[in-house]
């Protein structure tokens, strides 16, 4: 089965890169969305003085893995991975399960 995707994306932005990375993420943004993918939610981090901790933290979907694999293998954006290189020096992106039931257990409430 071809279900939606959810991918989280912790982003390191490179000192004094950020408009660099503005850019880069507009363009991609945009190239996403032709493919049916797009950021749902977008945090920026506290702690930004320790180099452990992304600057920012990326929640993405695709309508499914097809539309995610063309998007990532697209000629348009293969075009932006010198400015892609420039603007992030780390990333680790993770898939997320969508309405993963949490236990009792596992629930936070404070």
């Amino acid at each position: 089965m071809n279900r939606p995707i959810t991918l989280v994306a912790a982003l390191f932005i490179n000192t004094d890169r950020h408009a660099e990375f503005a850019s880069f993420e507009t363009q991609a943004t945009e190239i996403m969305s032709r493919f049916g993918g797009r950021i749902d939610r977008r945090f920026g981090c506290l702690n930004k003085d320790d180099p452990s901790v992304p600057d920012e933290v990326h929640l993405v979907s695709f309508p499914d893995e097809d539309s995610y694999n063309r998007y990532r293998e697209s000629s348009e954006i293969k075009a932006l991975a010198s400015l892609r290189a420039v603007a992030i020096r780390k990333k680790l992106s993770y898939g997320a399960e969508q309405n993963f039931p949490l236990s009792a257990k596992q629930a936070r409430t404070d």
